[in-house]
């Protein structure tokens, strides 16, 4: 199981919303997806239509060691499963941080769910801050999804993730913590700004931003209130189109990397063999 946090600290970036349809439409693709909303607010999993529930987070896992299992729940979604949040992770912000190994617990809880092979990926949709629980989800992550707003301080909230995630790398919490890549969420095409940041990023993210760009339309903001992803709520609109198509993409990469791994692995195996 791959762990893929999406995470900002600037809030109002689509972050949710790219954690929610991002998961629906793998799964889509015939990808067991597991869904964990760590952010307090809870609105992956309202967005969901589903209901919060005290006990029903990860916070007895993080805090009391209950197997995390315990807490996955299906949605109507076939291979779409949630661990769902609720306003008690916010306590768990002190709690973790008095206990001093918060940036390993996130990691810790999360092994059996890694080792069970239930999963193909667990997307992890974390707070818009740079609090205990953002940062134990990036020393537990094999890569991170970054959504930024076509806007000016969206460039200003990528620098900083930047610098946090090099952070995690030298502190030696998540040495091999990956930047997989950048989303550009509510693009605006009538919008010189938005083409300009557009433009911007790709210049100085060339292999990391995707080319898949999230657009801004009235249907991916109605979409939560229903309880509904955008596959659910608008099969045939511009944001399942969309998200639909960042699910390739995200999904290409992941094969262009295997394929990379394995080449450099028969080259090794060629240099030892000649060697030898």
């Amino acid at each position: 199981m791959r762990i893929v946090a999406i995470s900002n600290q600037k809030g109002g970036v689509g972050k949710t919303t790219t954690a929610v349809n991002l998961a629906a439409c793998l799964t889509q693709r015939g990808v067991r997806v597991l869904l964990i909303d760590l952010d307090p607010q809870a609105n992956a999993t309202s967005g969901l239509g589903l209901a919060q529930e005290e006990g029903g987070s990860l916070y007895p896992a993080l805090v009391d060691g209950t197997d995390p299992r315990l807490a996955i729940r299906s949605t109507r979604l076939p291979n779409l499963s949630i661990i769902r949040s609720h306003q008690e992770l916010a306590g768990c912000e002190i709690e973790l941080a008095q206990a001093g190994n918060h940036m390993a617990r996130f990691r810790e809880v999360l092994a059996p769910l890694r080792d069970s092979g239930h999963f193909d990926y667990a997307i992890v949709d974390t707070p818009p801050s740079l609090g205990v629980l953002m940062t134990s989800a990036l020393a537990a992550a094999d890569e991170l999804l970054v959504p930024i707003q076509c806007e000016y301080f969206g460039l200003e909230g990528l620098s900083k993730i930047v610098n946090v995630v090099q952070q995690i790398r030298d502190c030696g919490a998540n040495p091999n913590l990956l930047l997989e890549g950048i989303v550009m969420t509510m693009f605006d095409s009538r919008a010189n700004l938005s083409n300009q940041v557009v433009s911007d990023v790709r210049n100085y993210f060339s292999e990391t931003c995707y080319q898949t760009v999230i657009p801004r339309t009235v249907r991916l903001g109605e979409a939560p209130s229903f309880g509904k992803s955008i596959i659910e709520y608008e099969p045939s609109g511009r944001g399942s189109q969309a998200y639909r198509a960042l699910a390739d993409e995200f999904l290409a990469r992941r094969q262009q990397q295997t394929q990379a791994a394995s080449a450099g692995a028969k080259f090794m195996d060629n240099v030892v063999s000649q060697a030898g």
